[in-house]
């Protein structure tokens, strides 16, 4: 007691209002308030209050002061510890098995495993635990592969779709895909015709999936058909159908479908389909180079598991440790943008998880019977980057998939004799018509599909990724100069060396995000290449030609880390377990895994 009495005569700290002492606390780094609170028990609580880390918030992660806290979130306080410790930030293993570009890289859905594919020829699968070892790999040269450039586990994750590029000229777009079973013995499944190359495949529910290929029908115009494949392809029957046509879209100025994904809609069956006449709706998104006043930095979670961020956190920070690296100091790339418009759409419904039901069915679900894989699926989209005004893919393409039906039974068709028949008709219905002018889509479209909606970014896109519960299109592109004035299609528009990064809402089919000149690539628009992004429930990670990963948080739009590399970053991928690792390739035999 005297001890105190002595204090408080010697010492005029206990006099200074608290406005006052949370002013110095502003002026104090993180590791600091934490041990000024351990003072006393005013200062502890003081060092507790959120509208002190609310500031420190703004301050170190220069966030928009008008950006609130994310809904689920327990306090500032926890978002700041999540922020700083709960990032991919220590590097585990460098892998170096490939012997030259790492293209892709991407998880199982149970994340147990990862396949990474090179232009070695290699796919390579490793499982995900410390330290990574390598399950199995295949050399696709023995196939006629050049190299392999993308795979994707399907839902049971029982299966691996890989696509590569087959030898040939550098102009060559011949492709193929291969399905392997994840099983010890990595047995080969199926082989498929996949062109052009880019177009990598998809699975279209876990049993099926999506090929492509294309037909020129006159000069620079031709025709993209996509293909429904079984994944398990019949060998004791002829008579047991592997494949069937899902759709066929008109191409023109040298353009085709490429990069097709499926994303699962559930919102699709609560909105009554309208039928417009005019067919393809077509969305143009106008290029800027600063920030809209509207716009505020940003992004909604999909949807929340906030319980499962923090288990163990509180209100206060206690003796929690906290790394602190102040950003000033480090050349972190730009935020993501967001409307405020979106934003409060996101606070009123933050809790609702769109496609859980539907990914989780399909999940649990270890489908045996091929016929009932097709049955009552979710609504789907088909989505794809394709070209109009020149054979760069500048636009994204949607379309509503339904009434799939793949045929049980092998149509045996007509005989031969009825074939000839049938062959002298049209020859002469074709004598006597007027040839197709496949040059006027008006007067052709009735052979085609029409593509629901489109997109354009008025740039390269270079790559999309979804987001976990396929809510968000994030997209890679690299814009063309503003009002630039495209005069001949084989001559695309110069392309910037930064890397833009949209985000379109898939209930709305807007653009509701964008994040401008931040990552760089520097590779001519005459050449094909990809840089690989990928979304997990907290964060958004992209690769990048100027030697480093980046990693920015979904919902406060910031960047939290640049990870360097000695090479170029083709890709990088979440572990959809654990969003705390992160492996991000580059080219050569460095590979690092967060």
């Amino acid at each position: 007691m005297g001890s105190e009495q002595e204090e408080s005569t010697s010492s005029y700290w206990h006099l200074i209002d608290e406005p006052i002492l949370l002013k110095i606390f502003l002026l104090l780094k993180p590791r600091e308030i934490l041990n000024a609170g351990e003072t006393c028990r005013r200062w502890c609580d003081i060092s507790r209050d959120d509208y002190l880390w609310h500031k420190i918030f703004i301050r170190d992660f220069k966030v928009d002061k008008n950006i609130g806290l994310k809904p689920g979130a327990e306090s500032w306080s926890t978002e700041f510890r999540r922020l700083t410790n709960n990032i991919p930030m220590v590097l585990t293993d460098v892998l170096t098995e490939h012997a030259h570009q790492v293209l892709h890289v991407s998880f199982s859905h149970n994340g147990k495993y990862f396949a990474t594919c090179s232009k070695d020829g290699f796919v390579m699968v490793w499982t995900s635990s410390y330290p990574s070892k390598t399950l199995f790999s295949h050399n696709m040269k023995h196939f006629s592969w050049k190299y392999t450039q993308y795979s994707q586990f399907n839902q049971s994750d029982t299966l691996l779709l890989v696509s590569g590029v087959h030898f040939g000229s550098p102009q060559t777009s011949s492709g193929e895909i291969a399905v392997f079973s994840v099983q010890a013995d990595s047995q080969l499944r199926c082989r498929i015709l996949n062109r052009p190359y880019d177009i990598f495949g998809t699975w279209f529910s876990d049993q099926f999936l999506i090929s492509g290929d294309i037909h020129w029908l006159a000069h620079l115009v031709s025709t993209s058909i996509l293909w429904l494949n079984k994944a398990n392809q019949e060998t004791a029957s002829e008579h047991v159908p592997i494949m069937n046509q899902l759709y066929k879209f008109y191409n023109r100025n040298g353009s085709s479908i490429r990069a097709v994904m499926i994303a699962n809609c559930p919102w699709l069956d609560d909105e009554e389909t309208e039928e417009k006449g005019a067919g393809t709706s077509e969305v143009f998104l106008e290029p800027s180079t600063s920030v809209d006043e509207d716009k505020c930095a940003g992004n909604p979670l999909s949807h929340t598991k906030m319980g499962a961020l923090c288990p163990n956190s509180s209100s206060h920070m206690d003796s929690v440790e906290i790394p602190y690296h102040p950003l000033a100091n480090l050349d972190y790339a730009s935020p993501i943008h967001y409307s405020d418009e979106f934003r409060r759409e996101y606070e009123d419904s933050h809790c609702e998880s769109l496609s859980d039901d539907c990914l989780d069915e399909e999940e649990d679900d270890m489908f045996e019977d091929e016929d009932e894989d097709l049955e009552n699926l979710c609504p789907k989209y088909l989505i794809f980057s394709l070209g109009s005004k020149t054979y760069t893919p500048h636009q994204i393409g949607f379309k509503r998939i339904k009434n799939v039906n793949f045929p049980k039974k092998l149509d045996l068709g007509p005989s031969l004799k009825e074939r000839l028949a049938q062959r002298i008709r049209d020859r002469q219905e074709y004598e006597a018509r007027v040839a197709h002018d496949w040059q006027n889509y008006e007067a052709v479209a009735d052979r085609f599909d029409k593509v629901d909606n489109l997109i354009d970014l008025h740039g390269h896109i270079i790559g999309m990724g979804l987001s976990p519960d396929h809510r968000y299109l994030y997209v890679n592109s690299r814009p063309w100069p503003k009002d630039y004035v495209i005069t001949n299609p084989m001559e695309p528009p110069p392309i910037a060396q930064e890397i833009d990064i949209h985000v379109i809402d898939l209930v709305t089919l807007k653009r509701v995000g964008t994040m401008l000149r931040a990552h760089k690539a520097y590779t001519p628009n005459t050449d094909c290449f990809f840089i690989f992004l990928d979304v997990c429930e907290n964060y958004v990670a992209s690769g990048a030609e100027d030697m480093h990963a980046y990693l920015w948080d979904r919902y406060y739009g910031v960047c939290l880390a640049k990870y360097q590399h000695t090479e170029v970053v083709n890709s990088v991928a979440f572990n959809p377990r654990d969003n705390e690792m992160l492996p991000n390739f580059s080219i050569w035999t460095l590979s690092d895994v967060l």
